[in-house]
């Protein structure tokens, strides 16, 4: 029987059909905690699997010290917060969930989006606040979507999904990879590749769905934020360091950029107070994969992952990759 320490708290019933075999042990930080690596390192110490979660820092440190751990299942798409250089030289499998939170957050990416097109935040404050007095013509008018172009950073499965949504809107949609995306992709989502210079000045909507990495790191910083047009609306639902705040401050508050929608932050759970004073920006605290199909999907991924390496399968399921699928 293993010991499996569980970072956070999962869906309910995710975890019983491990629960039922293993020694399953689920940890809950303080609200709003984020642990460091001698907590990691206290909690897994005698494990012989760690599930994690993005904010969990699965470091060469954390491996060193937990010499019973076989794997490390992260409960997420993106491993950025694992070192998979120390994790092989370890010898320790690392899995993750890639595809079934794909339409979830192509679905927040085109929430964020439409908030902040049509100012759904403050208009639900104007309304709560006891304002609404009488229809009036130029109340928060903000933008239609329909002929404007929707730039697509990272044409993987959910920049794919967000730009065939963007079609349904009827707009134009352009994309920019490190390499070239499958010819049927771009059918799929009728997109052109083009630079990044040329799509972030040509974009009425930039969204972001590249992973975090030493090349997307402060992709979209001050300069980049200047080559976009002074109406377009920034959405990022990728990871927060791939946009430098301190730059978008200042962008949306003296008009480089309309508007921007984001569900990520470079600090998590701290955001940037720039941002929360901005009405211009419509904030999410990380809801991409918040469904109860996508999150319930995620745990069963990781139950399948860690039950193939406990049973010393050949084949294990949904293993990461160093380098991330949605930006090739």
């Amino acid at each position: 029987m293993a010991h499996v320490v569980v970072t956070r708290p999962l869906i309910e019933n995710g975890l019983k059909e491990l629960q039922d075999a293993h020694t399953v042990t689920v940890c809950d930080p303080p609200e709003g905690a984020a642990r460091s690596e001698d907590e990691l390192i206290k909690l897994a110490s005698d494990a012989d699997v760690l599930l994690t979660v993005l904010a969990d820092p699965v470091t060469e440190r954390v491996f060193e010290a937990c010499p019973n751990l076989q794997m490390v299942a992260q409960y997420a798409v993106g491993i950025d917060n694992i070192d998979l250089d120390a994790a092989a030289a370890h010898n320790v499998v690392v899995t993750h969930t890639p595809g079934v939170l794909t339409d979830a957050t192509a679905d927040m990416a085109w929430a964020l989006l439409l908030g902040a097109a049509r100012h759904v935040t403050a208009a639900d404050q104007y309304v709560r606040d006891g304002t609404f007095e009488r229809w009036e013509t130029t109340l928060l008018l903000g933008t239609e979507l329909a002929d404007k172009t929707l730039g697509i950073v990272g044409l993987g499965r959910i920049g794919a999904a967000t730009a065939r949504r963007g079609l349904g809107f009827g707009m134009d949609v352009v994309y920019h990879n490190r390499h070239r995306a499958n010819p049927t992709v771009e059918r799929q989502t009728n997109a052109e590749y083009v630079a990044l210079d040329e799509l972030l000045a040509t974009s009425d909507v930039v969204s972001l769905h590249c992973p975090l990495n030493e090349d997307s790191h402060y992709l979209i910083d001050a300069d980049a934020l200047a080559t976009m047009k002074d109406t377009a609306i920034l959405v990022n639902t990728a990871r927060g360091a791939v946009v430098d705040e301190n730059a978008l401050v200042e962008a949306i508050g003296d008009g480089t950029i309309a508007a921007a929608g984001l569900d990520v932050f470079e600090d998590e759970p701290d955001v940037h107070p720039g941002l929360i004073e901005q009405e211009r920006a419509v904030l999410a605290p990380h809801l991409g994969s918040a469904t109860t199909e996508a999150r319930t999907k995620m745990a069963h991924m990781c139950v399948a992952s860690i039950t193939a390496v406990l049973e010393e399968h050949d084949d294990v399921p949904h293993r990461a990759v160093e380098n991330g699928s949605q930006w090739k």
